[in-house]
């Protein structure tokens, strides 16, 4: 009976993670088909302005996907590269002293609330590149993007890392024997046989930059530009849910249902990377 006890509570603890996400989707959905009903679907896809609160509204979300596509590029661009070449060095080249040290303040990097990261990018950065490229705006979508690089780059490296220890030896030992370098050992044996670990790190960190909220919402400007230029002000698509649920929009209004049909939107493109990420590392797998 105590054996059968625990399985159910167990079972119990497994579905409940299941009917989160379900639930989650379910009001996503619900809300979302609410302010389908006002707005052309065509529209809210295709539309290139996205102006909800204003007195002729338009619904074009592609000004936030744009945004947050942006933002996200940049993010991976700094923090992917970044992360996995932290990764390997720890993995093979960094005493044993030294990862104990260094590891665990990396992974501080995590623990520091994105508002500091926010102001950080808006007040230190911004004023530093402005330097650098004079029509730099005050809000622009480079500052925030390469902070949430540095942001994410603890996901990567130590998901990577982990990856990586967990090769077998012999396999290091194999390539050392066969006359292969550290270097060579690292890029053209640890990586392939870790590559499915360093493929889920990459893909967490891409989603975490993609819902990343407040240094956004306090350094890019808030301002639904369709553009691809990182030097303008730009706003993604959690900046303006977090915007609208301040309280200043009335509940059940249309402007108010906007923010459903953006966390439907986030949702489905979190979804689609997610589901490209598995199909990669199955392709990966099947190479290797």
């Amino acid at each position: 009976m105590k054996e059968r006890g625990i399985e159910f509570i167990l079972l119990l603890s497994a579905l409940s993670s299941i009917f989160i996400t379900l639930s989650i989707v379910f009001i996503l959905l619900y809300e979302a088909l609410g302010f389908f009903k006002d707005v052309s679907i065509l529209e809210f896809l295709t539309g290139k302005q996205w102006t909800p609160l204003f007195a002729q509204p338009k619904f074009g979300i592609l000004p936030l996907v744009a945004g947050t596509l942006l933002v996200t590029g940049i993010a991976v661009a700094v923090a992917l590269p970044i992360g996995l070449i932290v990764a390997i060095y720890l993995s093979e080249y960094a005493p044993f002293r030294i990862k104990e040290v260094a590891k665990p303040i990396l992974e501080l990097l995590a623990a520091v609330p994105t508002v500091v990261y926010g102001y950080f990018a808006l007040l230190f950065l911004t004023p530093i590149l402005q330097k650098f490229i004079p029509n730099l705006s005050g809000f622009n979508a480079l500052s925030p993007g390469i902070i949430m690089g540095l942001m994410i780059i603890p996901y990567v490296s130590s998901v990577s890392e982990d990856s990586m220890k967990a090769v077998p030896m012999h396999i290091r030992e194999g390539s050392y024997a066969m006359g292969a370098t550290k270097f060579q050992t690292a890029f053209k044996v640890i990586i392939p046989s870790a590559f499915s670990g360093i493929a889920a790190a990459f893909i967490i960190g891409i989603s975490r930059a993609i819902g990343e909220t407040m240094v956004v919402a306090i350094a890019a400007g808030m301002m639904p530009n369709l553009t691809l230029n990182p030097l303008e002000p730009i706003q993604t698509l959690t900046a303006y849910i977090v915007g609208v649920s301040l309280g200043d929009v009335p509940h059940g209004t249309v402007e108010y249902k906007t923010i459903f049909a953006a966390g439907i939107t986030l949702f489905f493109m979190t979804l689609s990377l997610n589901i490209l990420g598995f199909w990669f590392r199955r392709k990966i797998r099947e190479v290797y």
